[in-house]
């Protein structure tokens, strides 16, 4: 009696055995998920029974390793590690044009305000040069008023001087 419910034992776990390796199979044939689980409920089998089989756990991971799909157009085989590693560049691609973006986004928000600003007349005239220019000539005209006055005043002086020995002169002679 033993011997017979040994045997049925066993032909029980080759027919889930052959039902893993027909679901790995038609995984690899129709491209689907080669996980454990994923083979688990299509072989009707719990989960446990891959983990306890390694054999059968190892041929899972080696159909999942090995190229499923359509070969690449340089005739190279689309592989997980290589779906992966596009993967990984197009996430390390998107960073960087997140930032690029960001960045672009910073001066263009810069640009368009000191425009709105300029347009608006509340902002600072942007004409740096013209201004300066502005401020050296109106400089320059201050030092020539500056000069001038100051030759004014040298002449009014001379002016009060004379004045002054004239009106002395007059009243000497009185």
């Amino acid at each position: 009696m033993t011997t017979a419910m040994n045997d049925g034992r066993y032909a029980g776990t080759e027919r889930r055995r052959d039902r893993v390796e027909a679901a790995i199979a038609a995984a690899t044939r129709d491209g689907s998920n080669l996980t454990a689980s994923a083979i688990a409920r299509a072989a009707r089998v719990d989960r446990t029974f891959l983990y306890r089989h390694r054999d059968l756990l190892e041929r899972l991971h080696t159909a999942a390793r090995e190229p499923t799909g359509p070969a690449a157009a340089n005739g190279a085989p689309v592989t997980r590690a290589s779906l992966e590693a596009d993967l990984a560049n197009a996430h390390a691609r998107n960073t960087r044009l997140v930032a690029r973006i960001q960045q672009l986004e910073k001066r263009l928000s810069e640009v368009l305000e000191a425009q709105v600003w300029r347009e608006s007349g509340l902002g600072a005239t942007t004409d740096i040069e013209e201004l300066q220019q502005t401020i050296t000539r109106l400089e320059q005209q201050a030092v020539d008023v500056s000069a001038s006055l100051e030759e004014r005043e040298a002449e009014l002086e001379a002016a009060r001087e004379a004045n002054r020995q004239l009106t002395r002169a007059l009243n000497q002679r009185e």
